[in-house]
C-alpha cells in the first residue's frame, strides 16, 4: 500500500508555523493522508532544510507551498529542496484559486460591512510587476464575488504593481468599505504595512484579517491534495503539470550536495 505524505513548507516571518501547524493537525484528524509535515526557512531551503527533509518517511509526498500564488521563490527556489526527499514528489498548486477561499472573503466581509449599495470591497493583494499569478489570483476572486454578493463595486489593489493599495481610497465611491488581505497568514506586511498604507485612522474602510488557521484554508489544501492525488499514478511519475515540471528540471541538475551546480 502507497504511504502519503503532505508537506506544507512556507519562510519564516512570513508563513506562522503555528498556523500551518494548525491546518496540518486537521488534515491529520481527517485522515487524507498517512502523516503531515509543517517545514519552515529562512533564506535557503535546498541548505537549511536539507536534514530535515531527509529524515521523512513515504512512498509519495505532496508538498504544498504556504501562499496564495507562485512568486520566483515558489518557481525558481523552492523545488530544489525536493531533491532531500526520498520518494515520488508531488509539487502542489499554490491554494489561491479556490472557492474554499471566496467564500472565506465572503464570509469575513459581509460580517463586517453589510453589502449593499453604499458598500464596497476591497481586495488587497501582494502583486508583482513581473509576474502575473499573484493579480490572476485576486482578479479570479474579485469576479467571483461581483457575481455573487451585492456590494455596489468591488476593487482589487496591491502592494507592489498599480493600482496600489495606498491609492486606494481615491478608487472606492460609497461611504462604507471593508478591505480584506489576500495573505496565507497573519504577518508584518498584514498587521502594520496594509493598515498603514490603507490610512485606517481616517475611518470609512473596515479591515479584515488574512485566512489564517480558518477550516475553510484547510478545505482548500485538502482539496488541492484531492486534485493532485487524481492526477497520480503508481505507474508514472511523468511530469502533468508546471509544479511537477518544475521539480523534475531541479532534480535532473547535478548539485555538490548543498544546492550549488557542479
Amino acid at each position: 500500500m502507497t504511504e502519503d505524505a503532505l508537506v506544507l513548507i512556507g519562510r519564516e516571518g512570513t508563513h506562522a508555523p503555528a498556523t500551518l501547524a494548525t491546518h496540518a493537525s486537521r488534515l491529520d484528524g481527517r485522515g487524507v493522508v498517512d502523516r503531515t509535515h509543517v517545514v519552515t526557512y529562512a533564506e535557503e531551503p535546498g541548505r537549511e532544510l536539507r536534514r530535515e527533509l531527509t529524515s521523512l518517511t513515504a512512498d509519495r509526498f505532496f508538498v504544498v507551498p504556504a501562499t496564495l500564488a507562485h512568486s520566483r521563490e515558489t518557481t525558481d527556489v523552492l523545488p530544489d529542496a525536493f531533491r532531500h526527499l526520498g520518494g515520488t514528489v508531488r509539487y502542489c498548486e499554490p491554494i489561491g484559486q479556490s472557492p474554499a477561499l471566496t467564500r472565506r472573503i465572503i464570509d469575513q466581509a459581509t460580517a463586517a460591512v453589510e453589502p449593499g449599495s453604499d458598500a464596497t470591497l476591497v481586495l488587497v493583494g501582494q502583486g508583482n510587476s513581473s509576474l502575473p499569478y499573484s493579480r490572476q489570483m485576486t482578479e479570479y476572486h474579485a469576479s467571483r464575488i461581483a457575481e455573487e454578493t451585492g456590494y455596489a463595486d468591488v476593487v482589487t489593489c496591491y502592494l507592489l504593481q498599480n493600482p496600489a493599495v495606498e491609492c486606494v481610497r481615491y478608487n472606492v465611491s460609497t461611504p462604507n468599505a471593508v478591505a480584506i488581505p489576500l495573505f496565507m497568514t497573519e504577518n508584518e506586511t498584514t498587521a502594520t504595512r496594509i493598515p498603514s498604507k490603507l490610512e485606517l485612522d481616517r475611518g470609512g474602510i473596515t479591515y479584515g484579517d488574512p485566512f489564517g488557521d480558518h477550516p475553510l484554508v484547510t478545505d482548500a489544501i485538502q482539496g488541492e491534495l484531492d486534485r493532485q492525488r487524481a492526477f497520480t499514478t503508481d505507474e508514472s511519475d511523468r511530469p502533468d503539470s508546471f509544479e511537477n515540471e518544475l521539480v523534475q528540471r531541479h532534480q535532473s541538475v547535478a548539485t555538490d550536495g548543498e544546492g550549488a551546480i557542479r
